[in-house]
């Protein structure tokens, strides 16, 4: 298969992939696992999976990590640890299709860090794209406020905390970002998701989650995500960034939601409502400008 049709093809399976995170999410909690223990869990497995490669690879960085360096990978795997708290949380509060649609808004999270805190004059594009996405989470936040009071505050805490998961996400790329000027990627990976697994096994235990007593399907589920979504599907978003560009796999990336959306459409049966799918059209479109004007900007 020439290189560009196999990019399209791995890119295309890594999207699929990472879209099940949510509905993973959602049969876990069905077979009664805290979001504490499936985010522990899920980052658990992919620490475990990545550590031979990891320490074969970079063993003698990983090593040698002292001083600034070691802060920020510290730093940023607390930062990883509470967007996957949060935005797994959110999933137990609002449906599918809002809490994706909000967790991917963190480009624009980025943009708006890196102008306030890296003194980064945004792009137009950036700019007009900050614009599009607030329209379209007050959209959604609207659409979900409809229905009994219970019902309301439910889906506000859900889209609160999806939000949080994408603000936590943005710093985890800062501090990304600025490692990784000085680590490799593998060393950087898999420090940041074994401290982010650490860290929620520690609070989970702190909390009183009952690992042991959780029943063979939701560890099942909960290992499902750390392989899939987690190693395979955003291994392949990065492979294929080396056979296709940077802005073409920006939009692919946008399919998440969408697939989410259908998925928990086919699987639970979740419809969203004409304000709703305006929303996601328009918080959608916002993503994608200020992606694409954050690596115009960065090129």
């Amino acid at each position: 298969m020439p290189g560009r049709a196999l990019g399209f093809a791995v890119l295309a399976a890594g999207v699929a992939v990472v879209s099940f995170a949510s509905i993973l999410v959602r049969l876990a909690h069905a077979e009664g696992a805290p979001s504490l223990a499936i985010a522990a869990v899920r980052l658990g497995v992919a620490a475990l999976a990545l550590a031979p490669f990891a320490w074969t690879r970079a063993g003698r960085e990983l090593a040698a990590l002292r001083g600034r360096n070691l802060v920020l990978c510290l730093a940023s795997g607390l930062l990883l640890a509470a967007h996957f708290w949060a935005w797994i949380t959110s999933l137990e509060y609002t449906s599918v299709a809002s809490s994706t649609a909000l967790v991917t808004t963190n480009p624009l999270w980025v943009a708006l860090a890196s102008a306030l805190l890296l003194r980064e004059r945004p792009a137009p594009g950036t700019v007009a794209g900050l614009a599009l996405t607030a329209a379209g989470s007050v959209l959604v936040f609207a659409a979900d406020a409809g229905g009994d009071a219970p019902s309301r505050d439910s889906h506000a805490l859900g889209n609160a905390l999806a939000v949080l998961g994408a603000v936590t996400a943005s710093g985890y790329l800062l501090a990304g970002r600025a490692l990784r000027a000085r680590i490799s990627l593998v060393a950087y990976v898999w420090a940041a998701y074994a401290t982010a697994a650490v860290v929620l096994l520690l609070v989970a235990g702190a909390g009183g989650v009952p690992f042991a007593s959780l029943p063979a399907s939701a560890w099942l589920l909960m290992a499902a995500l750390g392989l899939g979504p987690q190693l395979v599907g955003h291994t392949a978003l990065n492979w294929a960034l080396r056979r296709l560009s940077a802005s073409f796999v920006a939009v692919a990336i946008l399919g998440e939601p969408v697939g989410a959306a259908l998925l928990a459409w086919i699987c639970f049966g979740e419809g969203f409502g004409a304000l709703q799918f305006c929303g996601f059209v328009l918080l959608l479109a916002g993503i994608f400008m200020a992606a694409r004007a954050e690596r115009g900007q960065a090129a």
